[in-house]
């Protein structure tokens, strides 16, 4: 196979590397793929965040041979949403769903990041996927393939390159590939929460003034926190000493599970919304966050990233068993018209989430808790919104139909 069939994939965390497992998996070890990012020679990954992977995500990793090397998943077997304010006494229930798309199937996952990446590597060598820790330096496209330089100044001929490099994506900056969005006047604080009491599975969503207060259940007593405030409140919060930022997560947490302890460093992540006003270039395709970014008020970044990455693996090997150039442009132009609507979709959807529960407005309020007490007494919608939230909704590729490529 000639040396411009390769496939070089630029960003090796959940997108890049399920990607280039797709590839594998589809296409065989005669099309070389190379996946370049200077963090894979981190190992363990360091990464102490948690992420919740929806159901359809878990079928791709089940059929691309990873689910089952994923320890310490924690399935979440029940959810409730609350509305109330910071000095509220008590926090009424508004919505609760049952965590099972089919009986058996639970909408999500809780997985700590670490524990995905890890086993994601592991797999990608054992399938011979060509790992290299350094970076794409830059590249130059043409009709027929793509040059690809590396830092470490490995040249690489290739047919496609897959910026899968985050939310500063310097090769959708080198394509001229502009975004629109804004920031978000927020910021989200991420730490990891012991507790006395079992959770049983259940998440939690408190709708504060400030943003979403999430309590995500890991294996064990412990839970993620997902916890939005203002930047400058995050900033003051996450600047406490251990006794003051317990005294803040103890206002917010409550005690329903007993004593809590912070397990590690709360940090906090701006927040903001962005999408690239094209996914493709010529020989390029944008994956993930070098694509786009949400607010995570529905729980739904990286499991857009992973549905980018089940429909871009399905049009490359549709294409190559065709004898079609994968790179070209149609190929290319199919992937961003089957992404691009569900991308918008749900980025108005947050959008819109964020400006009606982030408030002080009594009549939003008002008017927003009347609206999830209706959804909770209609059972077809429930099970439409968990439907939805699971990823199986719409034109769902293969992968994330638990198909092999």
């Amino acid at each position: 196979m000639p040396a411009q069939r390769s496939i070089v994939i630029c960003g090796g965390a959940f997108a890049g590397l399920a990607l280039a497992l797709a590839f594998r998996q589809g296409l065989g070890a005669d099309i070389p793929v190379v996946v370049a990012d200077p963090a894979l020679a981190v190992r363990p990954s360091p990464d102490p965040r948690a992420t919740a992977i929806v159901a359809a995500c878990r079928r791709l990793f089940e059929a691309l041979g990873v689910w089952d090397q994923v320890s310490d998943s924690q399935p979440i077997l029940d959810m409730v949403v609350t509305d109330s304010r910071l000095e509220d006494a008590t926090r009424p229930v508004f919505l609760t769903f049952a965590g099972e798309v089919v009986p058996g199937e639970p909408f999500a996952h809780m997985v700590e990041n670490r524990r995905l990446i890890d086993a994601l590597v592991a797999r990608a060598e054992a399938e011979g996927i060509d790992l290299r820790a350094t970076a794409v330096s830059t590249y130059d496209s043409r009709a027929d393939g793509v040059t690809v330089t590396l830092a470490d100044g490995q040249i690489i001929e290739a047919s496609l390159l897959i910026a899968a490099d985050g939310a500063r994506s310097k090769l959708r900056e080198r394509a001229g590939i502009f975004t629109h969005g804004w920031d978000y006047d927020q910021s989200g604080i991420v730490v990891t929460v012991g507790h006395e009491r079992d959770h049983h599975g259940r998440a939690e969503e408190h709708f504060l003034p400030a943003g979403p207060f999430a309590i995500l259940p890991l294996t064990g007593n412990r839970s993620s926190l997902v916890w939005t405030e203002s930047r400058t409140e995050a900033a003051r919060i996450t600047a406490l000493g251990e006794a003051e930022f317990h005294d803040e997560l103890e206002k917010r947490f409550g005690l329903h599970l007993g004593e809590i302890k912070a397990l590690d460093k709360p940090r906090a992540f701006p927040l903001g919304y962005f999408v690239a006003r094209s996914f493709i270039a010529e020989r390029l395709a944008l994956v993930g966050d070098a694509a786009h970014v949400i607010h995570p008020i529905a729980g739904q970044g990286l499991n857009m990233g992973l549905r980018d990455v089940a429909a871009l693996a399905e049009v490359v090997v549709d294409a190559a068993r065709l004898g079609i150039d994968p790179g070209q442009a149609d190929v290319l132009d199919r992937y961003q018209r089957w992404r691009r609507f569900d991308t918008m979709a749900m980025g108005v959807a947050t959008n819109s989430l964020n400006f009606l529960f982030s408030n002080e407005s009594t009549l939003l309020r008002t008017v927003r808790d009347i609206g999830l007490g209706l959804v909770d007494r209609a059972p077809p919608l429930k099970s439409l919104f968990i439907r939805q939230a699971a990823g199986l909704s719409g034109e769902v590729p293969r992968l994330l139909k638990g198909e092999a490529l």
